[in-house]
């Protein structure tokens, strides 16, 4: 199958691309960050008229999966125009674009959308309430998609793993940090359920795989707080897990509001799919192996 990427250079759109290319044809559409890697490159900007139906007249994919987003909290409120047409009204356009010519499409959305005031989990029934300009944003990015394209997937998700730039993830700022003996700090207030992203592309490819459609929460098996998930990274390392300080994020001096609880029930992703999704511990383990194989360090060197 041909499998386009939009996003490319991101921590998912290179996992992802890298993934799938073991088995299928990929194409990861990137605005110019990647200078060489191991699929093949097309270089655009979405944003341009006409530029995505040009694209997917050009590649003709099977699949197109959008991992193309303003994803940095800080910058979403500091620009949220911006922020509105990357992660609202790009995603509507593309999976009309999509649903014109049959392609299967996956859009990936976060697990943000919700205030975080439940007790317990969060399933796709449950009302998002988003807090801060990215996931008001993605939130209507996720409308946008639906109201075009019904066939569509949309995928909440919340990731780790190696990316471009080398910073981009939670589990690289642990790594990072404790490597050069920086103290650093570990929210106690915040519950999410990291997942190693080459895991999560796995599972967009097999939702793919079993004609999945609608929305989906896909996320890790094991929701912890941002402290343990610092403290559990540090301990696979052998790093000093006494840097991380606990601290709420409340205090902290980020800008854009974090919800308290983001545990969101992946009862219904292992369902359809027919199998459990893999334990934490699992995909930890895999970053790890990672690290000892320098996949870091080959990640990086695709870009310009």
């Amino acid at each position: 199958m041909k499998l386009l990427v939009t996003g490319a250079s991101g921590l998912l759109g290179i996992n992802l691309a890298m993934e799938a290319a073991r088995e299928h044809e990929v194409i990861g559409l990137d605005r110019g960050k990647l200078k060489s890697a191991p699929f093949q490159v097309l270089k655009g900007d979405l944003l341009k008229p006409g530029e995505i139906h040009s694209i997917l007249h050009a590649t003709k994919p099977d699949w197109l999966i959008n991992c193309a987003a303003l994803a940095n909290l800080e910058k979403c409120e500091e620009d949220p125009r911006q922020a509105r047409v990357l992660n609202a009204d790009l995603p509507g356009e593309l999976a009309s674009a999509c649903a014109d010519r049959s392609i299967p499409f996956i859009h990936i959305s976060t697990d943000a959308v919700f205030d975080g005031m439940k007790v317990g989990t969060y399933t796709e029934h449950d009302q998002p309430n988003p807090q801060s300009v990215y996931s008001k944003t993605k939130l209507d990015g996720e409308r946008a998609v639906q109201d075009a394209n019904s066939q569509a997937i949309i995928a909440r998700v919340n990731f780790y793993g190696w990316s471009l730039g080398g910073r981009r993830s939670l589990g690289e700022f642990f790594v990072n940090n404790l490597s050069e003996g920086k103290a650093v700090n570990g929210f106690t207030d915040v519950t999410f359920c990291p997942m190693l992203v080459n895991v999560t592309a796995r599972l967009l490819l097999e939702m793919f795989q079993k004609d999945l459609t609608g929305l989906y929460h896909v996320v890790g098996a094991q929701p912890m707080n941002k402290y343990q998930f610092g403290v559990e990274v540090a301990r696979m390392f052998g790093l000093d897990e006494s840097l991380i300080s606990p601290q709420s994020v409340e205090t902290s001096s980020l800008t854009a509001k974090r919800s308290h609880n983001l545990w969101l029930s992946i009862h219904k992703l292992s369902t359809d799919l027919g199998h459990e999704i893999p334990a934490f511990s699992t995909g930890l383990a895999e970053f790890y192996t990672q690290f000892q194989q320098s996949y870091p360090q080959k990640i990086r060197s695709y870009q310009q």
